[in-house]
């Protein structure tokens, strides 16, 4: 299929097949996270990656090679792609595949916009974008637009990355990756790269995954820009509190189930000088629990429960990766549920639901 400035478009069946990314830099992030959507076996050699790359590489979602590629690589790809931000480089890498027979494909699949003098100006704001829970499918259209016109995208590792492919020819793409027990971008300094790139003019857009106001600091940044007279919008995104349990099947209410859900944060156990939940008085709501960020605490978070009362046979399910290709589901009693999550192997981004829709069977009448 021919496009309208003539570049020809043409879908490769990539799924299950081995495809080979040159960059793990911002450059490659869009088209590492397309490939994974899209369930190729991605393969990356990355000298120095970017630290959602990295966090790919550590949830099994790709194979992550910290050095140059050789000929031998190249030779038992299926396919190749230069990403590494560095058009001699690409071209250069295009040449090599070819001495051994491998198609290479270059650019980072963005789509073109308008000529810059006569693009719509959207200087000096900031837009948080709230990406939904993974699948670049579930973000919203006017998520969608704001990343096409921004001048800078600064984005979270758990944000639909598979986006970045679009972003108009030219636009910076920052990587502020927060990985649990790993490396860390703190909030002060991520809020600086808001406030420094609008205030020289540019449209920021805040790409993170789920809903901004939702555990996403969406506030602190709003309060950060608005402190320096930064115009600042907000574009809602589907909650992976909601999102993570519907994609694997649990409903959070059911009318014959419960009256309402709760949703909480688990990043610090119960007891926790930290923490300002009364645990007690979540066992007795009556409404289905929803724990983000507990994978970590989540034996005590049971534990807890139990003993304020909640029944251990309570239905309990954790769902890992929601909106991924990776996406896994466990279930167990409460009394299990922190086991049986160890055992599984899930790790963050999970969300835990507590309660009898996590039982939920849709083959059984009402």
């Amino acid at each position: 299929m021919t496009g309208p400035a003539g570049d020809m478009r043409i879908d490769l069946p990539v799924r299950g097949r081995q495809v080979v990314v040159v960059g793990g830099g911002v450059a490659a992030l869009g088209r590492i996270a397309a490939l994974r959507a899209a369930r190729a076996d991605v393969v990356v050699f990355a000298v120095d990656p970017v630290a959602s790359v990295t966090d790919f590489a550590d949830r099994d979602l790709i194979t992550l090679h910290q050095r140059d590629i050789d000929e031998d690589d190249l030779r038992s790809s299926w396919l190749v792609f230069a990403a590494t931000g560095d058009a001699d480089a690409d071209a250069a890498l295009v040449e090599r595949a070819a001495a051994v027979g491998r198609f290479c494909l270059t650019g980072s699949g963005r789509a073109a916009t308008e000529p810059e003098n006569t693009r719509r100006k959207l200087g000096g704001r900031v837009v948080l974008v709230g990406g939904g829970p993974g699948d670049p499918g579930l973000l919203t259209l006017t998520g969608m637009r704001a990343i096409q016109e921004a001048d800078v995208v600064i984005a979270d590792r758990l944000a639909p990355l598979a986006v970045l492919q679009y972003v108009r020819p030219g636009a910076e793409i920052i990587d502020v990756a927060k990985i649990p027990r790993g490396e860390f971008t703190s909030q002060e300094e991520i809020n600086r790269l808001l406030i420094t790139h609008a205030k020289a003019g540019k449209s920021v857009v805040r790409l993170k995954g789920g809903d901004s106001f939702v555990f996403g600091r969406g506030g602190e940044e709003w309060q950060a820009c608005a402190a320096e007279g930064i115009e600042v919008q907000l574009v809602p995104g589907v909650s992976s509190a909601l999102a993570g349990p519907a994609l694997a099947g649990i409903p959070v209410t059911h009318r014959s189930l419960n009256q309402g859900f709760t949703v909480v944060t688990g990043h610090v156990p119960p007891g926790d000088p930290r923490s300002t939940l009364d645990w007690n008085a979540l066992a007795h709501t009556g409404t289905a629990l929803i724990v983000m960020m507990g994978v970590a605490n989540l034996a005590a978070i049971a534990a807890t429960l139990i003993a304020a009362g909640m029944d251990p046979g309570t239905p309990a399910a954790t769902v890992a990766d929601a909106g991924h290709p990776g996406q896994r589901t466990v279930r167990a009693r409460l009394a299990d549920i922190a086991d049986a999550t160890t055992d599984a192997g899930l790790a963050p981004p999970a969300v835990t639901v507590i309660g009898s829709v996590a039982g939920f069977d849709p083959m059984q009448p009402e």
